[in-house]
């Protein structure tokens, strides 16, 4: 009702200083006469429009404000409801206030009373636009009112869903990422086409500095990264991870579920319940008089290549004091990695400070380590699936050892 009448009324006169809905419960939180004496206050307002409804006795108190001069501006009233009288029965409009209990508060009644008292009431709802747009004019003639020149009214903006259904607008998306996108014609890498990744030869190192870290790497960086990978793919049946996941794979689980099974053996016990020993020195098997070659590959592809790296020659310092205590006390090939990967992150150059501290806060040198071992995980997973289903034996097996063709 509400927006209906500032319809009729924004067409009958030169626009709506305030409307106000209290609405048509019994208990109202503000009453008619609350609204209509700050508008007989409001300089501003220079007539007054109200619509009542059948039911309640509020206008009642609008016609004796009328009658003891309380209301001096012009007021155009309205109760709407009078097709009740038509009715042999008493009749619910759809809320509790809009009900006649009397014939006081029957829509006709307050009409009648508020016509007695002085106030513009029309012959029905459907002249209520025509007399609202008289009393404007009278007033208009008379120079009460200046009409206020007209402007232009706000765009409207599209309808969402009609928008959407001619492709103008697209919704965002629940979830959002900063290293990949397609949504254009072509996939992007942190930017990069993904055309540009392949025929560039960007490799493996270079599509995980730009989908890790959301920017391309020097080459030595990426080289530096597919080497970690291959040499922390498989360290060997008899390490936890793997076996870990050689008896989830015999026991019959899923692919993911045993090579999870075997990753989560790599974050040890919580630093050993918080005894803090990280292993990056010592070595059952290798010593300083039987290194492991994949610390010697890495080492000095890194002495080589980074332009600085003082947290390598450090450790490198370090495996001098230990090795003189005992042979096995060797860097080994996790320790360099991780030694190394800071080194990257500080002295690259293609990071701030504080962006290579927040690498390593967040715990990115562990990815080589997920990423690597997944590999050989998965490996470890295929291969025990081919063994129980008889496909093949190990070659250390006592037992006569052939390919089946289809794996020749």
């Amino acid at each position: 009702m509400s927006n209906e009448l500032n319809n009729i009324v924004s067409k009958a006169t030169d626009g709506v200083i305030e409307g106000v809905a209290i609405g048509g419960d019994r208990y109202p939180g503000t009453t008619f006469m609350d609204h209509i004496m700050r508008y007989q206050a409001d300089p501003e307002v220079k007539m007054i429009v109200l619509l009542g409804e059948v039911g309640g006795t509020e206008e009642y108190e609008v016609c004796q404000a009328l009658k003891d001069k309380s209301i001096t501006k012009p007021l155009v009233a309205w109760c709407i409801g009078t097709c009740a009288g038509m009715f042999t029965a008493e009749v619910q409009f759809g809320h509790a206030g809009s009900c006649a209990n009397s014939d006081r508060e029957t829509a006709t009644a307050k009409n009648r009373e508020l016509k007695v008292a002085g106030a513009y009431v029309p012959e029905s709802f459907d002249t209520l636009g025509d007399l609202i747009g008289q009393v404007y004019k009278e007033l208009v003639k008379s120079g009460r009112i200046v009409p206020k020149e007209e402007v232009p009214p706000p765009t409207v903006p599209m309808d969402y869903s009609w928008a959407r259904e001619l492709g103008l607008i697209r919704k965002p998306a629940s979830f959002m990422t900063s290293i990949c996108d397609e949504r254009g014609q072509e996939l992007l890498y942190a930017g990069m086409p993904i055309s540009d990744v392949l025929n560039k030869n960007v490799g493996i190192g270079g599509v995980i500095s730009l989908l890790w870290f959301q920017r391309c790497l020097p080459p030595y960086v990426c080289k530096f990264f597919e080497m970690c990978l291959m040499v922390t793919a498989d360290h060997g049946p008899a390490v936890s991870g793997a076996h870990n996941t050689i008896v989830c794979a015999r026991a019959g689980k899923d692919l993911v579920s045993s090579v999870v099974s075997g990753l989560l053996t790599i974050f040890v016990n919580a630093m050993r319940k918080k005894g803090q020993l990280i292993m990056g020195i010592g070595h059952r098997v290798k010593s300083i008089n039987n290194p492991d070659v994949r610390v010697k590959i890495i080492k000095e592809f890194v002495l080589e290549n980074f332009p600085s790296c003082p947290l390598l020659n450090y450790a490198l310092e370090v495996e001098k004091i230990t090795t003189s205590k005992k042979p096995n006390l060797i860097l080994n090939v996790d320790g360099v990695i991780a030694t190394c990967f800071v080194d990257m992150l500080r002295n690259c150059g293609s990071f701030t400070n504080e962006e290579a501290q927040e690498y390593i806060n967040i715990g990115a040198i562990n990815s080589l380590f997920v990423l690597g071992r997944s590999i050989g995980f998965i490996g470890h997973y295929m291969d025990q699936k081919r063994l129980k289903q008889g496909l093949y034996r190990h070659p250390w097996d006592d037992i006569s050892y052939v390919i089946p063709e289809q794996y020749n």
